[in-house]
């Protein structure tokens, strides 16, 4: 009885576990992306040309915009990027366009040749010394071959890049070295430009064929607009994220000591400068230097001149509404008090000259006279502004010690 049933109860099982198996399904390949698809980068390409060309890829996933200077602006497209300097000297009546094209990709066709500059730099000409911090702090100067002089250089990596023979000098303004500009083989020249033919270096380069750019950044009235023209350094390099996140450390520090500033109830007045061959020229309300005085929190006392240079002024103007100033700074090359009274007597009479409360911001500069408040401090307006306020208002940054600016004696 048991095997009668047993036996088709056996064969019920089987075939019951026989349809529980997983059946073997042969292996499909992935579809082949469509024909001229790239990977799109997650980064931008900081040191190599793209190999394989895709219009539809976006080649500069990092991207930057000026939030301090309106000095100059970029706008990207997918391989290249448009670089526009509104106004590339004083007085400039149009502005200047650089397309800025990723290697190995094609240029756009309605620019012309001398506008066109492949990115990333690999071989680079500075001729400021302003330039020199932003490419230290972004880990370039290997992209560095040239300078125009070393005369002024405060940098120390620059300085025995000098010295070791791996730079060569090409000179300034219309007496630029053409052929030694040419010999250096550069894929950028970046210069200044004061729209006058005897002091301009780059039309000369640029008729002899070679790649330049004028940067405006020493017209920026404004501390962190100055700073801010790092970013239009690193466009150059690919390395726009590098330049953010330097700016923004610093721009942070500056805002912060600003309003440490701002809370003072009493401004210390403020005058700067000396007279130069008959006439003194202060900085004008609006300028560079005011602004640094207004943030620090003084009572600068031509913060209502329009000037956004330097006003030049008779000594006796000055003297009229300086001399009894609790401060004096930016005595320029007069860099003691002796100086100052073998220059002129009269210096002697300023109540801030009686007091001891002057202050030149030259306490670094080399042993050519280069001062590195036109060099470094350029990417470090928070370090001048700390400076400033522990000068007028030492209880605010007890801690803080001086490093542009220093107290003549």
């Amino acid at each position: 009885m048991l095997r009668k049933w047993l036996a088709p109860l056996v064969l019920i099982m089987s075939l019951w576990l026989a349809a529980c198996q997983p059946v073997a399904v042969a292996p499909v390949a992935a579809p082949a992306p469509a024909a001229g698809t790239t990977t799109a980068p997650t980064v931008n390409m900081a040191d190599g040309c793209v190999t394989t060309y895709d219009a539809a890829v976006d080649y500069f996933p990092e991207k930057t915009k000026p939030a301090y200077t309106d000095g100059f602006s970029v706008e990207y497209h997918n391989n290249y990027k448009v670089v526009t300097v509104k106004t590339p000297w004083q007085g400039a009546k149009e502005s200047l366009q650089y397309a800025l094209v990723q290697c190995g990709t094609p240029a756009p066709t309605d620019f012309k040749k001398e506008q066109i500059i492949e990115v990333p730099v690999k071989r680079f000409v500075s001729m400021s010394t302003t330039y020199l911090p932003f490419l230290d702090e972004m880990n370039l100067l290997d992209r560095l071959v040239g300078l125009d002089d070393t005369t002024y250089v405060n940098n120390e990596k620059v300085a025995k890049l000098a010295a070791d023979g791996k730079l060569k000098m090409i000179g300034f303004g219309a007496k630029v070295n053409v052929e030694q500009a040419l010999d250096l083989n550069p894929d950028l020249i970046m210069t200044y430009a004061m729209g006058a033919a005897d002091s301009d270096a780059h039309p000369l380069l640029i008729e002899a064929g070679l790649k330049v750019v004028v940067n405006a950044e020493w017209l920026d009235t404004s501390p962190l607009g100055r700073a801010e023209w790092g970013k239009f350094l690193a466009l150059f390099f690919n390395r726009e994220a590098s330049a953010d996140a330097m700016f923004a450390k610093t721009a942070t520090a500056y805002e912060k000591l600003a309003a440490q500033a701002a809370s003072v109830k009493e401004k210390p007045t403020v005058f700067t400068d000396t007279d130069y061959q008959g006439t003194w020229y202060v900085a004008g309300g609006q300028s560079f230097g005011a602004h640094f005085l207004a943030d620090a929190g003084a009572n600068y006392l031509w913060a209502d001149d329009a000037a956004t240079g330097s006003s030049p002024l008779a000594f006796e103007a000055v003297f009229d509404k300086a001399k009894d100033a609790d401060f004096w700074l930016n005595t320029g090359y007069l860099a003691s008090l002796n100086d100052l009274k073998a220059a002129d007597a009269r210096y002697a009479e300023f109540a801030a000259f009686k007091k001891g409360n002057v202050w030149n911001n030259n306490a670094r500069a080399n042993a050519t006279g280069g001062n590195d408040y036109y060099e470094s401090a350029i990417a470090h307006p928070d370090v001048v502004l700390a400076d400033l306020i522990k000068i007028l208002h030492p209880d605010l940054l007890p801690d803080h010690k001086l490093v542009y600016y220093q107290q003549l004696k």
